[in-house]
């Protein structure tokens, strides 16, 4: 699974998960700078076989409007430092491995 990482999220998060997700990229290295609309970060997830991970509820309505591919990964509340982000997003890998296999659009991380 590649994720794209979206500008609410530090590109040191991206640092510590890449091992766990070959070919994830933060928006920003893609072209995708902080004026871009999320439509528009959606359909180049949508064109690139991402995944989405953000902290934008935006992004809520547009997966369940507009369904999977992209799927969305929600970091919920996440005004934590990216170290502790990177360790819940580690702790749910196997959510994530089944969230990539079923058909729901959003998976919403929850800090304990």
């Amino acid at each position: 699974m590649k994720l794209l990482l979206d500008e609410n999220l530090s590109r040191r998060l991206l640092e510590a998960i890449q091992d766990l997700f070959s070919g994830s990229v933060h928006v920003t290295q893609v072209g995708l700078s902080r004026a871009t609309p999320d439509r528009r970060i959606w359909d180049y997830a949508l064109h690139n076989g991402f995944v989405i991970l953000t902290a934008d509820t935006d992004f809520i309505s547009l997966a369940n409007t507009l369904g999977p591919p992209p799927k969305v990964i929600l970091l919920e509340h996440c005004d934590y430092p990216t170290t502790v982000a990177a360790k819940m997003i580690r702790a749910n890998t196997a959510q994530i491995g089944k969230f990539e296999a079923n058909q729901e659009p959003l998976l919403i991380l929850r800090r304990p």
